[in-house]
């Protein structure tokens, strides 16, 4: 089954490493945007949700914490999506917030391929 994906990093560069890294891992989506911020996320999934986010936790506008708070509580056509943070935030507390905060996933930089098989297998049935 054909799987959609939003990648939200401020860095353009971090989203082309993701897309990349991704690709690497042997998933496949037929779908792929980017969003520079949380807020510009949140209107490309007004417009179009996806099945799954990969999402830093620090970035300008709306942080990634931010970005999924809002899209649990206002998103209903989001609510199958699947968000996984990718940040070099490792604190143990901020992790278990965010995933408190309705987050599906943590992957923590440097990340390799096989972090994301790892990841986001369970979430491409």
């Amino acid at each position: 089954m054909a799987k959609s994906l939003l990648i939200v990093d401020d860095s353009a560069t971090m989203r082309k490493i993701v897309i990349r890294t991704v690709r690497m891992s042997g998933l496949d989506f037929d779908r792929t945007e980017e969003a520079g911020n949380g807020a510009e996320a949140i209107e490309k999934l007004k417009q179009s949700p996806v099945d799954i986010v990969l999402c830093d936790v620090n970035m300008p506008e709306m942080n990634g914490i931010d970005m999924v708070k809002k899209v649990r509580a206002e998103l209903p056509t989001c609510a199958n999506t699947k968000i996984i943070m990718v940040s070099t935030e490792s604190s143990q507390d901020l992790i278990d917030s965010i995933l408190r905060e309705g987050a599906n996933g943590y992957i923590t930089k440097p990340f390799t391929p096989e972090r994301f098989q790892e990841k986001l297998s369970p979430f491409m049935n």
